[in-house]
């Protein structure tokens, strides 16, 4: 039953992305494609199939990146989002367009990584020192930190006049993307992967330190681990696309509800739901005002608000 309903999610997911293929300014069809027509197939190789995968990589880095935080805070309601980490990677990327904007992008990312890294960090420290009453604490002090942070980018923007880019590269717009500007994305995939191949062990942290260490698990260097892969899928989307919000609250939370807390079974899950979701409301931001374009970042963070309200509503009627 569970491969039937991976199957089906999985053609839904299909159905998705071959849609994503044919909508947009351009018209493309399958008609014009096998009639060959040029125009056609060199928006289909140069715009539309890079900007299909960056939207399946980035949906399922991003979700993936959320449960891993889940688990490390041991709480439902944090993510890259809701934990500063992508504020701090949009400083990292700041610094490098001040200091130094002839880098490559690659080193991009690694500063971007570095500062997320640094960021993610600060968080979870700051959760060990002080005392939680209730969860929704921890997302509360993710978004306050990230606001520090976030006005400070701000402020340094204004004051070097670099305001109007900072909005233009973080807001989780897709419509740029082209061949020879996604493939960053890729290592977002393969950290995806790694991450599955670690499932097992993030689980076990989600227990707790003294549970995770009497098992003979080293807490710390796993902690380091998931650290990394959520820094460095976080720079990678933000450099590339920029902000995506939110995925990695709804998706994690939504297939907890059906598949338990165990990474081995949801993971695969988490990120087939990523991708779609990511999907779905880059379709939909394509579709509203047609041929204009709303970016994917505002379309999820209108519906991440949304599921976050929600939660946070269903928390305090099962407290109730």
């Amino acid at each position: 039953m569970l491969l039937l309903k991976f199957l089906v999610a999985f053609l839904v997911l299909a159905l998705l992305a071959a849609t994503s293929l044919f909508v947009g300014v351009s018209d493309v069809s399958l008609a014009a494609i096998w009639s060959g027509d040029r125009t056609a197939v060199l928006v289909l190789m140069e715009s539309r199939i890079p900007r299909l995968l960056a939207l399946i990589f980035a949906g399922a880095g991003m979700a993936v990146s959320g449960t891993i935080m889940q688990m490390l805070a041991r709480n439902r309601f944090v993510e890259p989002s809701t934990a500063g980490t992508v504020e701090w990677a949009s400083l990292g990327m700041l610094c490098v367009l001040l200091l130094a904007p002839g880098l490559p992008v690659y080193v991009r990312m690694l500063v971007s990584t570095g500062f997320a890294l640094a960021g993610t960090a600060i968080f979870l420290l700051v959760l060990r020192k002080i005392p939680l009453r209730s969860p929704l604490m921890v997302p509360l002090i993710g978004i306050m930190l990230g606001g520090v942070v976030d006005a400070g980018t701000t402020f340094f923007a204004y004051r070097y006049d670099m305001l109007q880019s900072l909005a233009s590269w973080t807001t989780g717009d897709f419509s740029a993307v082209l061949r020879g500007r996604y493939e960053l994305l890729w290592v977002s995939l393969f950290l995806t992967l790694l991450a599955y191949v670690a499932a097992d062990r993030f689980t076990v942290i989600g227990m707790g330190e003294e549970f995770a260490t009497n098992l003979g698990l080293n807490y710390r260097r796993v902690t380091a681990f998931g650290l990394v892969i959520i820094s460095v899928v976080t720079a990678c989307v933000v450099v590339t696309v920029g902000m995506v919000p939110f995925v990695g609250l709804i998706v994690p939370n939504i297939v907890s509800m059906t598949t338990g807390d165990s990474l081995r079974k949801s993971l695969p899950w988490v990120a087939l739901c990523g991708s779609g979701l990511v999907l779905a409301c880059d379709i939909i931001g394509r579709l509203v005002i047609a041929p204009f374009e709303i970016p994917v970042g505002t379309v999820l963070g209108a519906v991440g608000s949304a599921f976050f309200l929600y939660l946070v509503l269903r928390r305090q009627a099962g407290v109730a």
